[in-house]
């Protein structure tokens, strides 16, 4: 079986950790789908590792890392995440491997990127700018390059063409980057990828699964950004909830196991879209100062806020979770009283379901439920028995609304500084 991890907010939820944790019970870590704007912190003898594509197994040395097919993969990023992680992982070339059906993010991708998210304006949807749109767009245009063309002997002839298609289509714009200045490098990292393990992903899970071997699929982002789901038009490119694990490794729904769920204590976002829960006064801001909540990819600011139990519900429901895991709750030592958002008031009318139009403007107004703070450190507690009352009764109510059963609590940024619960 396979069993998936996936963010349930709109990212920085803490994957990078947990993965690390459960990695020890898996022999194969596979990433199904996003990009380089994927940001996962580890903390790896006290130093902070930042993956962008690598999957977060690669620490382990009993794990095997596959970058599925579903991902969207920029040569010159994994260079250099690579360099940066051999010393601490010697290993890591004769443990990763990459789906040959992977497509590739090309300079002219990020050109118009760049060039596509200026000419928005105030409409901007805060993209991270690393070209992942377009190359998910010439996808599914039936346009793109895929790693296993650079393993043929036209691959430039086909690089030359799709680039002077984005090269046409740049004549729309005012504003475009000089994009040349990236062909070098991009080659380059090229010539780097050729030398990892370049495999048919499907047919090498498939090899794993009949030989028993324990699968976890790793999602980036998270759910509210699903390209269905989330808070459309400013979702990712990808399905980020369980069910794009199918496509973007290329196996059967009935291989799908444990469904791991992770959320944040309070929400989080990163540039623009829809966020209901979002707080502008000292309380946000005191949330953002002790989360420490700067993005780990771009470093800009996240938005916080209150949890937000209606979107959270609405998560879970689309991806069937069967372990919840909460992340973060430290950062509410301090604050009392604890809320969450309960429902939702839009247009007058009270509402437990995630609306279909929620837009930055839309008349939409968070019912809240206040909750007393335990007013005492958690992190360094590692028994669920030994936590404040206040606390579980919060959790209780957390299971209870949300329909699953917590099962980690993470009180830390630590690699042990998780309570496990079931």
């Amino acid at each position: 079986m396979i069993d998936v991890l996936l963010g349930l907010q709109w990212g920085d939820e803490g994957k990078g950790k947990i993965v690390d944790y459960l990695a020890d019970k898996y022999d194969v870590i596979a990433r199904f789908q996003g990009g380089p704007n994927a940001g996962h912190t580890l903390y790896v003898n006290g130093e902070k590792v930042v993956l962008h594509t690598i999957p977060s197994g690669v620490f382990h040395s009993h794990c095997l890392n596959l970058i599925g097919n579903g991902v969207v993969i920029d040569p010159v990023t994994l260079q250099a995440e690579m360099k940066k992680i051999v010393p601490l992982c010697p290993d890591l070339l004769s443990r990763l491997y990459v789906s040959q059906k992977a497509h590739l993010i090309l300079p002219t991708h990020r050109a118009l990127d760049a060039a596509s998210e200026a000419a928005k304006g105030k409409d901007k949807i805060g993209s991270t700018l690393k070209g992942i749109g377009p190359a998910y767009m010439d996808k599914t245009g039936r346009n793109g390059l895929r790693v296993g063309d650079i393993l043929s002997k036209n691959f430039k002839e086909k690089y030359d063409k799709l680039t002077q298609k984005h090269i046409d289509m740049l004549k729309q714009y005012d504003n475009v980057v000089e994009w040349k200045q990236w062909e070098a490098p991009f080659f380059e990292a090229i010539e780097e990828l050729r030398k990892l393990q370049i495999v048919n992903g499907e047919y090498w899970l498939d090899m794993h699964l009949k030989a028993g071997k324990k699968i976890l699929a790793e999602g980036a982002q998270g759910s509210m950004l699903d390209v269905d789901f989330g808070t459309y038009p400013f979702v990712t490119s990808s399905n980020t909830i369980a069910a794009g694990v199918c496509n973007g490794l290329g196996v059967a729904p009935s291989r799908i196991g444990e469904v791991y769920g992770i959320t944040k204590a309070y929400c989080t976002r990163v540039g623009g879209g829809p966020f209901p829960t979002e707080l502008h006064d000292e309380t946000g801001e005191a949330l953002r100062k002790a989360g420490s909540e700067f993005g780990a990819t771009t470093g800009r600011p996240r938005r916080c806020g209150w949890i937000d139990l209606v979107a959270l519900r609405y998560a879970v429901m689309l991806s069937g979770v069967t372990k919840l895991i909460v992340t973060k709750t430290d950062v509410l030592d301090q604050f009392t009283p604890i809320k969450a958002a309960v429902a939702y008031i839009a247009d007058g009318i009270e509402t437990e379901e995630f609306p279909y139009d929620v837009t930055d403007d839309a008349s939409l107004t968070p019912v809240y439920k206040a909750f007393p703070g335990w007013d005492t450190p958690i992190a360094g507690i590692s028994d669920y028995d030994q936590l404040p009352q206040v606390f579980k009764d919060y959790c209780s109510f957390v299971e209870e609304y949300l329909g699953t059963k917590i099962a980690y609590i993470s009180n830390g940024t630590g690699r042990n500084q998780l309570i496990v619960i079931s």
